[in-house]
């Protein structure tokens, strides 16, 4: 049986503007990554978000864009997007500090990299730890000193693709996270040190 996954390419990272925006529709698809998401889920409090699932949240999510927000990253293979990583300041992200697992863990200043959506050609070869680092690379440049992660660890592997969206904790170990809190035993909270003090 041939297999579906894609061969490795030259991987190319860019933030999503508006000139992109057609991109980000492409790799979404109809159901908008999963579900209606449209990567609205912890920028929305979950009433809102249900309320406006699917058509809502990509016209919101649209307007952003359109604003100059950028929302996250997008990885090519060449010209076609293959894969998603939503990054940005932690405030950017309200439905986090209502989570009881999720909330703060301190004081500091952070950027969250919390959402991934990859092509399914494209899944499992290392992609989510290539837009990791390039989310990293990305904050840095915009001023970040840290950047913090969600990822699930759990307990049998593998894990079906649709639960794996705030990443996988061995993922983000990769690409040189380091667990900093775990206040459930599938969810630990992980930091990269973008840059020292």
């Amino acid at each position: 049986m041939p297999s579906t996954r894609a061969q490795p390419a030259k991987l190319e990272f860019h933030p999503v503007t508006p000139k992109r925006w057609r991109d980000l529709e492409k790799l979404f698809g109809e159901r908008g990554a999963c579900g209606g998401c449209w990567c609205m889920c912890w920028r929305l409090k979950r009433s809102q978000f249900e309320k406006q699932k699917g058509a809502g949240n990509k016209k919101a999510l649209k307007k952003m864009v359109a604003a100059g927000e950028v929302p996250g990253l997008l990885a090519y293979a060449g010209r076609e997007p293959v894969g998603w990583c939503s990054i940005a300041p932690r405030e950017s992200y309200p439905r986090l500090e209502r989570s009881r697992i999720l909330k703060k863990v301190d004081d500091q200043p952070v950027w969250s990299a919390s959402c991934f959506f990859v092509a399914r050609p494209y899944r499992r070869q290392g992609l989510s730890v290539k837009l990791l680092r390039a989310a990293v690379a990305y904050a840095k440049k915009k001023g970040a000193r840290m950047v913090e992660g969600y990822p699930v660890e759990p307990k049998k592997s593998p894990m079906p693709d649709v639960f794996a969206w705030t990443g996988l904790a061995d993922a983000f170990r990769r690409a040189g996270f380091k667990e900093v809190l775990r206040r459930s035993p599938t969810r630990p909270i992980m930091r990269y040190l973008a840059r020292k003090s």
